[in-house]
């Protein structure tokens, strides 16, 4: 996966005086571009909570990374009855081969901190069952 598609574009609303401060910073080179700037307070303040991450990663057993779900491991699924419940902390995707119905029968919750990736058909059938 390219790392374009492990990003995901967010907007903010900044003070102008804090822009100001910002575009002052990068204007002495501490930093490249504003977006490294709030890349690099966003890691900052990550890491200073670093322990209440990995805290309720744990408690909440989230998968912390990257989950994927593809069409063979939900079709396993199926078959022997058995379902899953998709709780993710940073990207979840599914397969594009994946139907609305294999999803439904093997998806029970979808809980994703991040981005949620899947075929436009599949994501509807889950809505009720995104939390």
């Amino acid at each position: 996966m390219a790392e374009v598609d492990k990003s995901e574009k967010i907007t903010i609303n900044v003070g102008l005086v804090d822009l100001g401060q910002i575009d002052l910073l990068v204007d002495e080179g501490f930093y490249a571009n504003r977006t490294d700037f709030i890349r690099t307070a966003i890691r900052r303040q990550l890491e200073s909570r670093a322990d209440a991450v990995n805290d309720t990663v744990q408690r909440r057993t989230l998968t912390l990374g990257t989950r994927h779900l593809g069409r063979r491991e939900l079709e396993q699924l199926r078959d022997v009855g058995q379902t899953i419940e998709l709780q993710v902390l940073g990207l979840a995707t599914v397969a594009d081969d994946v139907t609305p119905e294999l999803a439904l029968a093997t998806i029970a919750s979808v809980e994703v901190l991040g981005a949620f990736r899947a075929p436009r058909a599949v994501k509807a059938a889950l809505a009720p069952r995104t939390v």
